[in-house]
């Protein structure tokens, strides 16, 4: 079944709950969220169909196998390339890594590939036997604890799809990779913790993320993307509400608003 459904690269009025947990930025260890998503240079055809099975990375250094991890968040099946030209893209997986460098990165396929012609002819592309263990992609990025990371997988459909003297078509992925570091975060404490707080992060657009504090009054909200924001806090009752604004997040980096008290009666 051919995946049709379309998602912006940017999304607005997204409202996103992130998990709130006691942080562990200064440990050097942690985890980072990746999204792999895909996107496409138009080609002249109608379609131009490709199975994705499976996207792994690569931790360290190196090509060994048992450095190959397999994101498990993953939207496998048919995608017709030419549906996410023009700005367009869709999620293929996500996953939650150690912290740490990562080289490579691995699609892959399975062997329901085509392409349909302008005439409306559909034919089979055959995959070269030497892209069997996967289409293999170098990144050459690192991870940092609590920063939300996105890699576009950016394919040339018109220097994917290679045609044979026979009038067949063999498929050799043409891709350009992008790793961006989208977003950073907030994280403080709340005094009285036995308020617990629900914790609004809100853009001038209006877009916005939230999480609670936990029982310790801890709280980390992850994926704000760079920008200055209003960050609202929401008790029962509404008794010890509290508004901060112009609060600044950089990219790549968790603001610590350090201790936030709140009003009490």
């Amino acid at each position: 079944m051919k995946k049709k459904i379309l998602f912006p690269l940017l999304l607005s009025g997204l409202v996103w709950f992130s998990s709130c947990d006691s942080n562990n930025d200064d440990n050097g260890t942690g985890t980072a969220r990746m999204e792999v998503r895909m996107t496409d240079s138009p080609g002249d055809y109608e379609e131009v169909n490709v199975e994705i099975e499976s996207v792994q990375i690569h931790k360290g250094d190196g090509d060994s196998e048992d450095g190959w991890l397999t994101l498990d968040d993953i939207n496998p099946g048919v995608y017709n390339l030419l549906d996410f030209a023009n700005g367009r893209d869709t999620l293929l997986a996500s996953a939650e890594l150690p912290v740490g460098h990562i080289s490579q990165i691995r699609l892959i396929l399975g062997d329901d590939n085509s392409v349909k012609l302008k005439s409306g002819e559909e034919i089979a592309l055959k995959t070269p036997s030497g892209q069997t263990s996967g289409v293999k992609l170098q990144l050459d990025a690192h991870l940092e604890d609590d920063v939300t990371y996105m890699v576009l997988l950016d394919f040339d459909a018109a220097k994917s799809v290679v045609p044979k003297g026979n009038g067949g078509y063999n498929l050799k992925p043409v891709i350009r990779t992008i790793t961006q570091a989208i977003a950073g975060g907030i994280k403080g404490k709340v005094t009285p913790a036995e308020y617990k707080p629900g914790i609004y992060v809100i853009s001038a657009a209006n877009d916005t993320i939230g999480g609670f504090a936990n029982d310790n009054g801890d709280f980390l909200i992850k994926g704000v993307p760079a920008g200055t924001y209003t960050v609202k806090f929401y008790t029962e009752n509404d008794l010890h509400n509290l508004t901060v604004e112009n609060i600044s997040v950089s990219q790549n980096q968790i603001l610590d608003m350090g201790v936030v008290e709140l009003p009490q009666e």
